[in-house]
């Protein structure tokens, strides 16, 4: 089913929602800049990714403000914030149960599985219809696959890409000069939309499961031992990039493992997240919308995520 799902995440097929992502960066530049700034986060960071992504599967934008609800009380059970009350008294979902069998997590399986019925009746040119007529080795989706794919898309199309943006915001607050580089030649944006990425590092770390008995860099792993692969050390390796603790719109050999590298896992949103990274930096610079930091932000609390909740940025 990757196969049927990543033809939407090509280059060129993410290079189709582009004037969408751009209408969507535009409209919340403008009202950024008409406030005077705020909460980037609510403002600007979360909006863009979640509204590009529900365009693309075809859920109603108005839904975007309850999904970014929803992806976020999932985050929040991969830290030490409790996941949404099981009923009325506030009782809280056991730590066991975080994130996936949460009840955020089977509010978001029933809205998927709503979307999944009105597609089965009124099929539509969006992703959530070719997910209900896919079909893998000539069978179709069961309705618990579905469910799994339409949260995963949601969830991977919004979060990551928000926290990419949020830390993005700060970076340029953070580091007024290197924005100013960018005002001035314009072209640097392809190159700082990788540099806004390697320095955020959505995702911290991913863990692997050990097929086989191997060794990795001097160290022996036996078939099923735990393997945790750390990308926030990894973006910061001195010996792959020149001063990783500085950020550079202007560097060029940038390998960074934000999306956990190539393979045949590479990530399905990759291109998309840079095309929507692209295009906000690239409104933001035609407006010469500069960044300061008005307090400290309110991180999520996870080591899995590098989450932000909320941060105030003011139009300099």
């Amino acid at each position: 089913m990757r196969r049927v799902v990543s033809r939407v995440f090509t280059p060129k097929a993410t290079r189709s929602w582009e004037d969408t992502a751009r209408r969507i960066a535009t409209e919340l530049v403008d009202g950024f800049v008409e406030r005077g700034g705020g909460d980037w986060v609510e403002l600007v960071a979360a909006p863009l990714p979640i509204r590009v992504i529900l365009a693309i599967l075809g859920v109603p934008e108005e839904d975007a403000g309850y999904l970014v609800e929803l992806t976020d009380h999932l985050v929040e059970g991969t830290g030490d914030r409790p996941s949404l009350p099981d009923d009325a008294y506030g009782n809280i979902t056991p730590v066991r149960l975080l994130p996936f069998n949460s009840p955020a997590s089977h509010a978001l399986f029933e809205y998927g599985e709503k979307m999944r019925g009105l597609r089965l009746a009124e099929p539509a040119d969006d992703l959530v219809t070719g997910l209900v007529q896919a079909e893998a080795d000539g069978e179709r989706l069961t309705p618990a696959e579905y469910r799994n794919f339409f949260q995963l898309l949601v969830f991977a199309g919004n979060e990551t890409t928000r926290t990419a943006i949020v830390h993005g915001g700060m970076a340029f607050a953070d580091h007024p000069e290197q924005w100013e580089a960018m005002v001035s030649d314009p072209g640097l944006v392809m190159t700082a939309v990788d540099e806004v990425i390697r320095w955020s590092t959505p995702v911290l770390h991913m863990r692997r499961t050990a097929s086989r008995d191997t060794e990795l860099a001097g160290t022996p792993i036996a078939a099923g031992d735990k393997v945790v692969m750390w990308y926030a050390a990894a973006n910061r390796d001195p010996d792959a990039f020149c001063d990783p603790f500085q950020f550079d719109v202007a560097r060029t050999d940038n390998p960074h493992f934000a999306f956990g590298g190539g393979g045949p896992h590479f990530c399905l949103g990759a291109f998309l997240a840079r095309m929507e990274i692209q295009v906000l930096l690239e409104e933001m610079v035609k407006r010469g919308v500069s960044l300061e930091r008005q307090g400290e932000p309110e991180r999520i609390a996870s080591n899995f995520v590098h989450g932000v909740a909320s941060v105030d940025l003011a139009v300099a």
